[in-house]
């Protein structure tokens, strides 16, 4: 993708969206870890499905080590990997007590050194929490950098480079969300919806999914058998077997 386009892509995507953010539901900074560590392989709604009672009970790394590990597997049994994903979240919460104070770290190389920290999840966390202007790559950020060519890669790192690298200053504070947010609801991997795309003007992808509405509308009814072009077939004639008769010929009386 070009420069201007780049440009005209996130000015495109600020008019629709002025102010991104997570959709993940978190109450501080020590929930948004916990919540985008659940949503590893998961989707968001799932994990905002489960996460306010359990936030409601563990807001903190204390209140999260207290309440145990079966407790939060009990909260989170509705998302995937749940019996890993609960012991990670008490691993990482005894590790931010007995490390950081009870204090998430801003640094990349010490979240990711908290168990179930990768990092997608520890730059997610220091764009949201932090203001860091890093940009994770989901799968719908992998999607919309290869499919657009704003940042093609053959993996996640890779197109993370290429963001790094490519995207001005000024558009990477919220250039994950909004490239998270355009392939979750426009950007789509089966169909994406290029004719009700803010971006389309700027989008080089050549494949674009014709608007529905300006598609033939196949009549619908009841479909008739074809005429027939031959005659009809003959019955299968069923062999029968013949019983053999008993006292073949004929009984003649004297005379």
């Amino acid at each position: 993708m070009k420069k201007a386009d780049i440009d005209c892509f996130f000015a495109e995507l600020e008019r629709v969206i002025p102010a991104p953010k997570t959709e993940l539901e978190y109450d501080n900074v020590f929930t948004l870890l916990v919540a985008v560590v659940l949503s590893a392989q998961a989707t968001d709604k799932s994990v905002n499905e489960a996460t306010p009672a359990l936030f409601a009970k563990a807001s903190t790394p204390e209140a999260m080590v207290a309440l145990g590990e079966d407790a939060v597997r009990e909260h989170i049994k509705t998302i995937g990997l749940f019996n890993s994903k609960a012991k990670n979240v008490i691993a990482l919460s005894q590790k931010l007590i007995d490390e950081h104070g009870s204090e998430v770290p801003r640094d990349r190389d010490l979240l990711q050194a908290l168990p179930g920290v990768g990092r997608k999840t520890a730059s997610v966390v220091m764009n949201e929490a932090f203001g860091e202007p890093t940009i994770a790559v989901d799968t719908h950020v992998f999607r919309v950098s290869n499919r657009t060519g704003l940042a093609p890669g053959k993996t996640p790192l890779a197109v993370e480079q290429k963001l790094e690298k490519v995207v001005p200053d000024r558009w990477k504070p919220s250039a994950h969300h909004w490239l998270i947010l355009h392939g979750r609801y426009t950007c789509l991997a089966r169909k994406p919806k290029c004719w009700d795309c803010v971006v389309k003007t700027c989008c080089p992808y050549k494949d674009k999914t014709p608007d529905p509405a300006d598609e033939p509308v196949k009549p619908k009814g009841r479909k008739l058998a074809p005429p027939s072009t031959g005659r009809p077939k003959k019955a299968a004639k069923k062999t029968v077997k013949r019983k053999a008769k008993k006292g073949r010929g004929v009984n003649r009386r004297p005379v």
